[in-house]
This record gives structure tokens, C-alpha cells and sequence, in this order.
């Protein structure tokens, strides 16, 4: 790296600086975002991927590496933002899709993979006694609200500030595209704050919807008394517990809500279920979810051409039953644990406010110099050194999301861990100056 602990370099001079080597080292992105540019609004189709100056191109993925357009390999501890759970191109999961692919794809009818997978998945997760197929995390949650809206007939929904259930269901701040649901709004982790809250709405709240752990919204645990919280406080006035696992549910054998026994109404899915393909799913208690058996009288419609789609089935069925076995999934949170305490103890040890958050698999750093419970405990870290950080590591080969968010796939080996930390520790080093002096 090119600054040395201790220059006198203000934030936003080490921020260009960083810029400009990047831009300088990545020309056929920068090429190709201008011409992406010309046909899709800022160069791209979701929003999330796009950080300046430009984002990198990505030509291929192998195991838990990826090459971008310039030639570059990077360990990738982005993982899709958790779907790529698999790694690139996992040769179980490449064959059953070839194996699909062999027989036919877009059939229009049911096909002899969506009930042994719909089997697999509420053998695996507690809470789901029937499941439904959609096409990402976003329809999952959708649907889900609306189930339980017209299960109790009720039309509120309480989610927390900072979530994120979907591209129409984002509470980080104002979005003008979300969802039209009348929404209450109440802070993470605040347990007695969120329980008033739903007995005060009463019988107009229709549902509550939380992640056992936020993702998008920086890896922050929810704490088990507030999650407690809102089960009894739900079932007291009527509404319906919804967990979105569209993230979480790689976190232990059978989700966040088995490992903590909390027990909600519905449970969302989606991310790396589908084996890297896109996917959706809800599911819970049999009586909410028999409504949508069409023998019945007044069965809800659930419609979506590709829900059911062949190549999708083949690839989640494969992956939950012959990879991501239970054994499996608590080895790989154990070495998330084991890097996130890693990474912990470089900041400590520098003595620099900069804290890994997470559970298992799943983490994200932020600059915070006291305890990190909710999303406005962040806040506050200088947009500049988010991105000088996540610039500083990506020129040391270790992609991640510009948010700081990182995630372990499968493929990942102790020297793909070592890596990352040693790039960590080597920014830690070069940049404490300016940790220090941007962070309270």
C-alpha cells in the first residue's frame, strides 16, 4: 500500500488517492460500465452492486475466487451477499442442473423435483409445516405479508428501522418504491419498546416481520429476549410472527429459529436454497398455509410462472439434501465464528474502533467505538472511510460488499481465511491515523 501508518493524509486526499489507483488498475471495467451505462440506468440492474468510482465486471468464478474483466483474481467474500454459499460452480450442483436440463425445462406442470424438495425444506426448518415456491426473498416476504393481512383480515404490519425484507421492503431510509402496507416502525433489539407497541396496535397489526439477524442492515444480531418479545407479545394480540431467514437460515441446521426455539407463524427463504439459482419460498403453520390449497373453498390464488421452474428444483433439492448437510452447516458457522473473532482481536490488539459484527457465516465490519445493538449504532462511520476500507482490500485481493459485509461459501480453506485477515490487519495498519481521527 502505498500510505504508510501515520501520514498526514486527510480522509478524503487518502480517499482519492485510492480512486485513482483503481481506476488506473481496472480500465476494461471502467470500459464496460460506461457501455453498460448507455442501456441501463448508472451501468447496472441492481442497485446494491454499484459503488464508485465504478463497479468491477466479473468475468468467471471458480471455487471461492473470481476474476473480474481486467484480469484480476480476488478470494470472494461476497458470496453473492450469502447466495453464493456453494462457491462457483460446485460440480453436485452443476450436475443436477445438467441432469434437468437433460429432461426439458419450462415443462407447465408440476415436475417430479418440487415436492421432494418442498419435503426437504420443513424436514429441515421447524417452524414450516407447508411450503410454497416464488422466484426471490422479495416475493417470499410479499407473499408472506399478504397471507397473513388476509389471514386475520387485519391490514398493518410492524417492521424495525434498518431492515430489509426486499427491494419493496427496505426500512434503511426512504424509499419511495416500497410496498403501500400501513407500517409501524419500531427499533431493533428494543424488547419492551417493540411489545408496547404491538399491544397498542392491537387488532389492527397483522403482522410483525423481522430477521432473527439483520443482514443488509449490518449483521446485527437480534438479541433472544427480543425475539421472545415479539412471540408473546404477537400471540396476545393476534398478529402473525414472521421470520425472514431469506439470509439466516445458513446460519444453523435448521435456521435461526430452530437454533433459538422460537417458533414464528411464517418463516421466509430464499438466497443459497436455490443452489445459486433464483428462488423464493414461505412457509409455517398448516392452517395459515392450507389457504392456498386450490381444492379448498376460497383458496388464495398464488400464481408465478417460473415457481416451480425445473432447473431451480434440481439445484435446491441437490445442495440442501447432499451438501449442506446439518453437519455441515454448523462446521462452516464455527470457522465464521472463529474469523470474526479473528478479525476482532487484529482491530483490539491496534486498539482501533473497528468491530466485525455477525453470527456463524455472516459478518460485517463498522467503525463503532461502544456496543453495536441496532443500525443507528453505526450510523455514524464517515461514508469516505467505508469506502477508502473496502477500496484498500479489494486492491489486496479480498472482495467484499462495499458495506463491509462478509460471508464464508463452502470452497473457503484456512489459507483463503488467513488472507483475508492478513489484508485486514496490513489496512488496519496503514490507515489507523485515519480510523482514529474519523471515529468518536
Amino acid at each position: 500500500m502505498a500510505l504508510a501508518a501515520g501520514s498526514n493524509i486527510t480522509l478524503d486526499a487518502a480517499l482519492r488517492e485510492a480512486e485513482e489507483r483503481f481506476v488506473a488498475s481496472n480500465p476494461e471495467s471502467k470500459r464496460l460500465h460506461a457501455e453498460a451505462a448507455k442501456a441501463m440506468p448508472g451501468g447496472n440492474t441492481r442497485t446494491v452492486l454499484f459503488y464508485e468510482p465504478f463497479p468491477l465486471t466479473l468475468a468467471s468464478g471458480e471455487g471461492c475466487h473470481v476474476r473480474d474483466a481486467d484480469g484480476h483474481l480476488y478470494t470472494d467474500f461476497l458470496v453473492e451477499y450469502t447466495a453464493g454459499l456453494y462457491g462457483h460452480s460446485h460440480p453436485v450442483i452443476r450436475g443436477a442442473i445438467e441432469a434437468a436440463l437433460s429432461d426439458g425445462i419450462v415443462l407447465g406442470g408440476p415436475n417430479l423435483l418440487e415436492a421432494r424438495f418442498a419435503a426437504a425444506l420443513c424436514d429441515r426448518f421447524p417452524a414450516v409445516e407447508r411450503i410454497r415456491f416464488c422466484n426471490s426473498g422479495t416475493e417470499s416476504n410479499m407473499f408472506a405479508l399478504s397471507a397473513a393481512r388476509a389471514a386475520t383480515g387485519r391490514d398493518k404490519v410492524m417492521a424495525f428501522r434498518g431492515g430489509y425484507h426486499g427491494g419493496v421492503l427496505y426500512f434503511a431510509g426512504a424509499n419511495p418504491l416500497n410496498a403501500p402496507f400501513p407500517m409501524v416502525m419500531a427499533d431493533y433489539n428494543d424488547a419492551e419498546g417493540a411489545a408496547r407497541l404491538i399491544e397498542a396496535e392491537g387488532d389492527r397489526l397483522a403482522a410483525v416481520i423481522v430477521e432473527p439477524m439483520l443482514g443488509s442492515g449490518g449483521c446485527i444480531p437480534a438479541e433472544p429476549a427480543f425475539l421472545q418479545a415479539l412471540r408473546d407479545a404477537t400471540a396476545k394480540t393476534g398478529a402473525l410472527l414472521i421470520f425472514d431467514e431469506v439470509m439466516t437460515s445458513r446460519l444453523a441446521p435448521g435456521g435461526l429459529h430452530g437454533e433459538l426455539g422460537i417458533t414464528p407463524d411464517l418463516v421466509t427463504l430464499g438466497k443459497y436454497l436455490g443452489g445459486g439459482l433464483t428462488f423464493g419460498a414461505f412457509g409455517g403453520r398448516a392452517e395459515i398455509m392450507d389457504r392456498f390449497d386450490p381444492r379448498r373453498p376460497g383458496t388464495w390464488p398464488h400464481a408465478g410462472t417460473f415457481n416451480n421452474n425445473v432447473l431451480t428444483m434440481a439445484a435446491g433439492l441437490a445442495g440442501l439434501t447432499q451438501i449442506y448437510t446439518p453437519d455441515t452447516a454448523i462446521a462452516l458457522n464455527r470457522r465464521g465464528d472463529a474469523l470474526r473473532n479473528r478479525l476482532n482481536g487484529i482491530a483490539e490488539a491496534m486498539g482501533l474502533p473497528i468491530r466485525a459484527t455477525g453470527r456463524g457465516s455472516m459478518m460485517c465490519l463498522h467503525a463503532a467505538s461502544g456496543p453495536v445493538r441496532r443500525p443507528a449504532d453505526v450510523a455514524g462511520m464517515p461514508k469516505a472511510l467505508r469506502d477508502l476500507l473496502h477500496l484498500d482490500l479489494l486492491e489486496k485481493g479480498q472482495y467484499l460488499a462495499r458495506r463491509g459485509m462478509i460471508n464464508l461459501s463452502l470452497p473457503m480453506e484456512a489459507p483463503d481465511l488467513d488472507g483475508l485477515a492478513a489484508a485486514f490487519a496490513e489496512v488496519l495498519e496503514a490507515r489507523a491515523g485515519l480510523i482514529e481521527a474519523s471515529v468518536a
